[in-house]
């Protein structure tokens, strides 16, 4: 059976841990090279079993066996190295956010889809089976008409000196790195589109980053929505869905690999709570659907079309962080 070999663009530790060893991990895929412009190529092929090394970025992109790349690269360089790749006839999956404005992320569909490759932003929360187990329980009315959705996604970031994250010209803020998630998982479950948002957040007075963020969303449906996300609160990665009737708490919805791939569903309703546990392996799941995709000319779930939509609300949050108002999108 043919395997789509990936091509790993840097040596950023989110590779190192989770992605190659997902490539690894599956019957679809396997890692066929890694580039690093930091000389720490040779060194993480030797330990994870990689056959190519590449010194430059460029050189990986031209060896013809390499049919899929991953780029976890600082999110400023997503544009130029999605472009790059593109070029090269490779399909990609490139980390979230993949682009700093929604702007950018039209000319790279426009381009992807012009050299006819397939390209998904890396969002692999949302392949857990928990998420469409809450669709389910939605759907089946337990819980009544939904009227509001929480999420939270959070961290104590120890090393703010040194972060890429806290750079604002490489693309950082905690609305770019885990706020996109609150807004993706709105977007995802409730299946509705802001109309309106109001950000507030703390900037760091030294950089100007974002390193927290609190903000109200008003859907298309008249659902309300809001989400917080933080460098500098303890770790959490929540969300809850209020309805008439009952409501859904999911407290491991964005990184259930950090408890082995097991998701929690708590529904209260009429007086009764449940739990139920679901697990799934959410990087490999996430490596299969684009490969398989690649292999047999599937539609993907997650076309960039989403990520653009995604991109608007985060455009928004910004904006409205900026203005101080509400804004409407």
């Amino acid at each position: 059976m043919k395997k789509i070999k990936w091509g790993i663009l840097s040596t950023a530790n989110i590779a190192q841990t989770q992605v190659i060893p997902a490539i690894q991990r599956s019957a679809l895929a396997e890692v066929e090279a890694i580039a690093s412009s930091s000389g720490k190529g040779a060194e993480v092929a030797a330990k994870l079993n990689i056959p190519s090394i590449y010194n430059t970025y460029e050189e990986l992109l031209q060896d013809p066996k390499i049919d899929a790349v991953y780029i976890p690269l600082p999110n400023s360089l997503h544009r130029k190295w999605v472009l790059e790749a593109a070029k090269h006839g490779k399909h990609i999956l490139c980390e979230k956010p993949a682009a700093l404005t929604a702007q950018e992320m039209i000319e790279m569909d426009r381009y992807c889809k012009e050299q006819n490759v397939l390209f998904m932003e890396a969002f692999m929360y949302q392949f857990h089976p928990q998420h469409e187990r809450v669709k389910e329980i939605i759907a089946s009315g337990e819980i009544g008409e939904v009227k509001l959705m929480r999420s939270s996604f959070s961290y104590y970031m120890e090393d703010r000196e040194t972060n890429i994250r806290m750079d604002k010209s490489l693309g950082g803020g905690s609305i770019y790195d885990v706020g996109c998630y609150c807004i993706h998982s709105m977007r995802y479950i409730l299946g509705a589109e802001p109309v309106k948002v109001q950000a507030l957040g703390r900037l760091d007075p030294e950089t100007g980053v974002d390193v927290s963020a609190v903000a109200y969303l008003e859907f298309d449906r008249g659902i309300q929505g809001v989400f917080d996300c933080s460098f500098e609160a303890s770790f959490r990665q929540e969300y809850e869905i209020v309805g008439t009737k009952g409501r859904i708490l999911v407290p491991r919805a964005f990184r259930p690999d950090v408890n082995g791939g097991v998701g929690m569903v708590t529904v209260e309703s009429n007086g009764q709570r449940r739990t139920e546990q679901v697990e799934g392996d959410i990087y490999l799941l996430q490596v299969d659907h684009l490969s398989e995709a690649i292999l047999e000319k599937k539609p993907l779930v997650y076309p960039a079309e989403e990520t653009i939509a995604n991109m608007h609300v985060i455009d928004a949050c910004y904006s409205s962080l900026e203005k101080k108002d509400e804004v409407t999108i």
